[in-house]
């Protein structure tokens, strides 16, 4: 036989857990053909990886990458970290269905996450059709999808309003739903701080969640709250995988936000481990930051995000309209997650904007945009910003602890995940967070090699396997004789993460190789032109 590719002279850590072993690897057409001592048949091409760690592709189970596709489909921040699967769809939020007559609608909606998507024609209207339109597309590694529980509300139910879906609204969203799951989704997805998702009850989410169940699909969650009311948050993701007999549920970002919090990751996690022992599989993913990412106007009360864009703006516009949502923010509203009464608007950092009146102020902190910007008061920047802007304000957030962020990267049920996307070095739109381009890094340099809070082994288990069980993947996620080839190599002495909340948009160092189905993307550290990667659908 001659190999397309061997890995030659590496210590290989299987994806399972076990400790690693001296070996070398055979790839043949896309798989992993041999795994031995030494392999001395011919090859096509070497990879030498003496005194490196060569570990299978990292799988990233929750991602956001389907918002940058549409333009730009490099994937380069993620794959130079070494993952090669990623999950999207997530937070309720993705880019499929969209129904026939509704397609500018959706642009519109659409833009206030990216206004460049605005001006992109989508041609697809099912959420089959999405997925075969990506499938025609050149992807440089692999892509698995969920569908929104905001897009089928969007397409089929109560939309924009604050209310309950009527019987023909549910039957709708329930047909939606059902055409995603047979088209190959791996479940659904929620975010239940962002409107209007916030106003949906949960008796609703679980009979949606039937009809996932019915498919051995996932219900992954945003959750209600990630401070005060986190435990009620965690229950409820329980009692929807529980009562609707999904697959299994994954809190998204597992994080305690609000330092009158911290400390509360001890009983989440206990949370979690009494629902695993009662059979209730609950899972979830984190990033290793103390900030988490999203928009500005989620920190308005929830009545003031009712109804589509122009209405919140026309809405935030009144003056007495002001006065009342500074009052809200205040006194706080049962079960609202009041990000500005709980981290303040010191810790609210500008990262995105549309308007180029506010280019200037971007990776700055709202008191110090007041000062450049000569406004009266704080307020009056929060309120400016996200008018001038059409709401298309991106923000990241200082809201978390060390001492949380540790406990739960040890969870026995933590895997990895970004909350980031695929984008390429040379971005230019303001400043995302640094988890684009540092997530997996930023764990084995700092919490693996540095402070040793998981062995390196364990940290690669949470990176691959662990999410390939998670989504039912039996051919990824493991070194393993007739898996597919995706394969990181890194230096365990050299990988860190680089990218900085000032300076987001920079590589990682330590990983100079990435395999995708047995093709090499990432060569040297630097990402080729290569896109040998898959459309990978729900198969059981």
């Amino acid at each position: 036989m001659v190999y397309d590719i061997t890995i030659k002279n590496g210590k290989i850590i299987s994806g399972a857990g076990n400790p690693w072993y001296y070996g070398e690897i055979g790839v043949k057409e896309g798989r992993i053909t041999k795994i031995c001592s030494k392999i001395n048949e011919d090859t096509n091409k070497v990879i030498d990886a003496r005194g490196l760690i060569v570990c299978p592709g990292f799988i990233d189970i929750h991602s956001h990458t389907d918002y940058i596709l549409p333009v730009n489909r490099s994937q380069e921040s993620t794959l130079c970290q070494g993952i090669t699967t990623t999950m999207v769809g997530m937070c309720g939020d993705g880019m499929a269905p969209i129904p026939e007559g509704k397609e500018e609608e959706f642009k519109k909606k659409i833009a206030k996450i990216d206004p460049v998507l605005q001006q992109f024609d989508f041609p697809y209207h099912t959420f089959a059709e999405y997925l075969e339109y990506n499938e025609r597309k050149r992807n440089s590694a692999n892509l698995a999808f969920c569908v929104g529980y905001g897009n089928i509300r969007w397409a089929g139910g109560q939309s924009f309003e604050n209310r309950a879906a009527t019987q023909d609204e549910m039957e709708q969203m329930k047909g939606y739903l059902r055409e995603a799951m047979e088209a190959g989704a791996f479940g659904m997805s929620t975010g239940l701080i962002y409107a209007p998702q916030i106003f949906v009850k949960t008796e609703e989410i679980i009979e949606l969640a039937k009809v996932v169940a019915q498919y051995n699909g996932l219900y992954f969650s945003h959750i209600r709250s990630e401070g005060k009311s986190i435990l009620k948050a965690i229950n409820e993701v329980i009692d929807i995988v529980e009562k609707s007999g999904c697959a299994g549920g994954q809190v998204a970002h597992h994080k305690i936000a609000g330092e009158a919090f911290w400390g509360g990751s001890m009983q989440t996690l206990r949370l979690i481990e009494e629902a695993n022992e009662r059979g209730i599989h609950i899972t979830y993913d984190q990033y290793p930051y103390n900030r988490g990412m999203s928009d500005l106007a989620t920190a308005l009360p929830p009545w003031a995000r009712e109804g589509n864009s122009a209405t919140i703006l026309e809405r935030i516009k009144n003056p007495e309209i002001q006065e009342k949502i500074k009052k809200d923010v205040k006194d706080g509203i049962e079960g609202w997650e009041n990000w500005i009464k709980n981290e303040g608007l010191n810790n609210i950092y500008i990262s995105t904007v549309s308007s180029d009146k506010w280019k200037d102020v971007t990776t700055f902190n709202i008191p110090k945009i007041t000062k450049i910007k000569g406004m009266s008061d704080d307020w009056e920047t929060f309120f400016t910003l996200l008018i001038d802007n059409e709401l298309a304000v991106g923000i990241t957030i200082e809201s978390m602890g060390e001492e949380d962020v540790r406990r739960i990267m040890k969870g026995r049920y933590q895997m990895v995940g970004t909350d980031g996307a695929g984008i390429p070095a040379s971005f230019s739109s303001g400043a995302y967070h640094p988890r684009f381009f540092g997530t997996y890094p930023r764990i084995l340099a700092k919490y693996v090699r540095e402070e040793k809070i998981l062995t390196l082994e364990d940290a690669v288990r949470k990176m691959t396997s662990f999410p390939a069980s998670k989504l039912g993947l039996q051919d990824r996620g493991l070194i393993r004789e007739g898996n597919w080839a995706d394969i990181v190599v890194f230096d365990p002495l050299k990988v860190k993460d680089t990218a900085t909340y000032e300076k987001p948009y920079q590589l990682p160092e330590g990983i100079p190789h990435v395999i995708v189905n047995g093709v090499i993307v990432v060569q040297n550290g630097k990402k080729n032109k290569k896109s040998p990667g898959k459309i990978i659908r729900r198969s059981c």
